[in-house]
């Protein structure tokens, strides 16, 4: 088997002890992304000297008998919005192109640390702005690897396709809403989408000041992985405080152990829009192989305040970011605006009295769901309640743009929540494509997401990594 098919805790066991070194492990990955990445166009900066020369010093340092971290060797992709020092952060614009980073993001320098190699950023829709499927206005358009006639989704889509390909073993992205988990429930693999707090980050991404509230509340850094046992190495690597981050709270890894058998609400078709029957299949594949690992699975009718979270979700960005938006929107490119356009027709900004209420819909939202996971410590439900849509459905008119986010509506209203979540395959459709669910859970409860991921995971299996060019 080739180093790039294999996770990430083997390739950092074997750079450890010599088996394999982390230069062969770099040189696989990049060998594997030039055979792969002209035709899905998920890479698109690739930093194979660097790479290279971190992977060298990995070698001199265990040839020194100098002790390696948990990820040595393991190589990673990161999105073009996160800085990497000495690196375009270019947002995928023109305008951004010569951005160059002075120092890494938090999460960046945390893989870091820990032995991890970044071998490349990854492509996204412009500005983050322009829509769920991963276009950019600089690099173009992402292929979903099972199907090039379905999006990879987005936003962080150029690292879901990078993980499920083999040109590496982790991905690096962030999540405002479904960004890391439909990604990975479009291509196959995981994701993590972690509680508000869990993970630091440094926000002043351009220029000195930082974003609003909806920006500070609702955006989480997150990775992607082929396997829940990498998913978690990443998760236990990122978590933690730092002075850059104040919202960053110091919460154990691991909480307490809950008794009895941990009950499960399901929710299969949230807000009752509908929902398509290959998603219904897979809760309920996911669901059986829960019921099976011991956990007390219960359908129940919805989730808390759907409607009302969904509409504060869309309102609270757009009304942070509406000032700004005839400036920004020149960046966006030709047709990158229509997105943010058609959403304001459906979710107009507040004023300030609005903007106060929308604030205290969130607090109650919050409050309501953390008494919901009070009674239900964790909840299943689809990622997207149809299978992988076709590229720009969500820019193309204001139906496909309002079809698009009632998909991912439990994404948006589980963000609000500002609760961890995990993306985890269940299979393949009749039709080839990938299926998946997420798994909810409590505040800085990603242990409980995690550990049922796993049951999930251990009945139902790893898809990936696949060729493209089958």
């Amino acid at each position: 088997m080739p180093l790039w098919n294999k996770p990430a805790t083997e390739l950092a066991a074997a750079v450890r002890t010599g088996e394999a070194s982390a230069l062969e492990v770099v040189d696989s990955h990049l060998a594997r992304i030039a055979e792969v990445n002209p035709y899905l166009n998920a890479v698109t900066q690739l930093l194979a000297d660097r790479a290279r020369s971190a992977a060298r010093n990995t070698d001199r340092r265990r040839a020194a008998g100098e002790e390696l971290g948990p990820l040595a060797g393991v190589p990673f992709t990161v999105k073009e919005s996160t800085p990497i020092a000495g690196v375009p952060t270019t947002f995928g614009t023109p305008h951004f192109r010569d951005h160059v980073a002075t120092a890494d993001a938090v999460p960046v320098a945390r893989l870091r640390a820990a032995g991890a190699i970044p071998i490349g950023h990854s492509n996204m829709p412009t500005l983050i702005l322009a829509g769920m499927h991963s276009r950019s206005e600089l690099y173009g358009d992402t292929r979903n690897p099972w199907d090039a006639r379905r999006t990879p989704g987005g936003s962080s889509g150029g690292d879901g396709v990078a993980v499920a390909a083999g040109m590496a073993p982790l991905g690096l992205g962030n999540d405002s809403g479904g960004s890391v988990r439909i990604p990975a429930s479009f291509c196959g693999v995981a994701a993590l989408n972690p509680t508000t707090g869990r993970f630091p980050a440094d926000q002043r991404v351009i220029g000195p000041d930082d974003p609003g509230p909806a920006s500070q509340g609702l955006v989480t850094d997150g990775p992607f992985a082929r396997t829940v046992a990498d998913l978690r190495l990443a998760y236990e690597t990122l978590a933690g405080t730092d002075l850059r981050d104040p919202r960053a709270v110091p919460v154990p890894l691991y909480g307490e152990p809950l008794d009895g058998p941990i009950r499960v609400a399901v929710v299969t078709d949230p807000g009752g829009r509908g929902v398509h029957p290959t998603v219904r299949r897979a809760i309920a594949e996911a669901s059986d192989a829960l019921s099976d690992a011991g956990y007390d699975v219960r359908e129940v009718p919805d989730v808390p305040r759907m409607d009302e979270a969904f509409d504060a979700y869309h309102r609270l960005p757009v009304t942070e970011f509406a000032p700004n938006w005839p400036a920004v929107r020149k960046l966006l490119g030709e047709g990158g605006d229509r997105y943010i356009e058609l959403t304001m027709r459906s979710a107009p900004p507040a004023d300030g009295p609005g903007l106060i209420r929308l604030m205290s819909t969130w607090m109650g939202v919050r409050r309501s769901w953390a008494e919901f996971l009070h009674e239900y410590p964790l909840l299943l439900g689809p990622v997207f309640t149809e299978p992988p849509v076709e590229p720009g459905l969500e820019s193309r008119d204001q139906a496909g743009r309002d079809r698009v986010a009632s998909g991912m509506r439990l994404c948006s209203v589980s963000t609000l929540a500002g609760v961890p979540a995990v993306a985890v395959p269940t299979g393949l459709a009749p039709d080839g494509l990938p299926t998946g669910v997420q798994l909810i859970s409590r505040a800085f409860r990603e242990d409980l997401c995690l550990a049922a991921a796993q049951a999930v995971e251990d009945r139902l299996g790893v898809l990936t990594p696949i060729d493209p060019r089958r």
